[in-house]
C-alpha cells in the first residue's frame, strides 16, 4: 500500500492494486535485453481508499453548480435549458462552458431527492471538439471523428543507415629453436574493417484534398506505410503548417 498525500503533507488515501503497465523489459544473464515502450510508468485504475475526509460545500450554500467533465458551451447552455424546461425556468443559469448553476431547496432532505431528479434528466452532448490523442509511452495514436485536414501535400521517406564491423585477426609469427622452445612469440594483429551503409527509401507524395475526412486521412497515410512514430510526425507538421484543423495533444 502507497499513501498519497497532498500539498499539506496530509495522507488523503491509500492507493493498492493491479499495476496497467503499457510496456516490457527482459534482460538476459549474457546482458542482452528488449524494451518496448516505456515498461518503468503505469496506472492503477481505481486503486485508492479515501482515508480522511474532505469538507464539501453540498448543503452551504444557496446553488449548486455543475460542472461538465469535457467544457462545452453547447453542452452547457442544452444543460441548463433542460433543467429549466423540468423545474421552471430561472431554475438553472450556465455560467461558462463548464459550469451550470443551479438554484436548489434549502431543506437538506429535498435537496439531496433534488439531485437525485437532476441526474435523470437526459441531455444530447453536442459533438466532440476534433482532436488527435498521442500517447507517447505506448505509440498510440487515437483521431477523433471531427478532424478535419485542408489542402496539403504530404511526402515522408525514411534514412537508412548501417554500420558493420568485421575486424580482420592476424597471427604474427613465431620464432622457435629446434627442440622446440618459443624465443620470440608471435604478436596478433588486429585490423579494423568497417562497411557503412546508408539507404533512403523514397516515398510517394500524397495529397489532402480540401475538409478531408478521417477515413481518406487514414487511407492516404497507410498508402505510405508510415508507421506510429512516422504518423505523429506526420501529425505535427501539418498542425504547424496550419492544414491540421484540430487540437494535438500528447499524453
Amino acid at each position: 500500500m502507497t499513501p498519497l498525500m497532498g500539498a499539506d503533507g496530509e495522507i488523503y488515501a491509500i492507493a493498492q492494486g493491479n499495476l496497467i503497465v503499457g510496456g516490457l523489459g527482459v534482460e538476459g544473464q549474457d546482458g542482452s535485453s528488449l524494451t518496448v515502450n516505456v515498461p518503468t510508468v503505469g496506472r492503477v485504475p481505481r486503486g485508492a481508499t479515501v482515508e480522511k475526509m474532505v469538507e464539501a460545500p453540498f448543503q452551504d450554500t444557496d446553488a449548486l453548480v455543475l460542472n461538465l467533465n469535457r467544457p462545452d458551451f453547447s453542452t452547457a447552455a442544452a444543460m441548463a435549458k433542460a433543467i429549466n424546461e423540468v423545474f421552471g425556468d430561472g431554475i438553472a443559469t450556465a455560467l461558462d462552458g463548464t459550469s451550470v448553476a443551479v438554484r436548489a431547496p434549502y431543506d437538506p432532505g429535498q435537496r439531496v431527492t433534488f439531485m437525485g431528479m437532476l441526474e435523470n434528466i437526459e441531455i444530447t452532448p453536442d459533438a466532440p471538439a476534433a482532436k488527435v490523442v498521442v500517447n507517447s509511452r505506448t505509440g498510440t495514436v487515437v483521431i477523433g471523428g471531427n478532424v478535419r485536414v485542408t489542402p496539403a501535400a504530404v511526402t515522408h521517406g525514411s534514412l537508412t543507415v548501417s554500420v558493420a564491423e568485421d575486424p580482420q585477426v592476424t597471427q604474427g609469427a613465431t620464432v622457435v629453436n629446434g627442440d622446440g622452445t618459443v624465443v620470440v612469440p608471435g604478436e596478433t594483429t588486429v585490423t579494423p574493417d568497417t562497411a557503412i551503409a546508408a539507404t533512403d527509401t523514397a516515398k510517394p507524395a500524397f495529397v489532402f484534398d480540401p475538409g478531408v475526412s478521417l477515413s481518406s486521412l487514414v487511407d492516404a497515410i497507410n498508402a505510405v506505410g508510415a508507421s506510429p512514430s512516422d504518423l505523429v510526425a506526420i501529425l505535427e507538421a501539418l498542425r504547424e503548417a496550419g492544414a491540421l484543423r484540430a487540437e494535438l495533444v500528447v499524453i
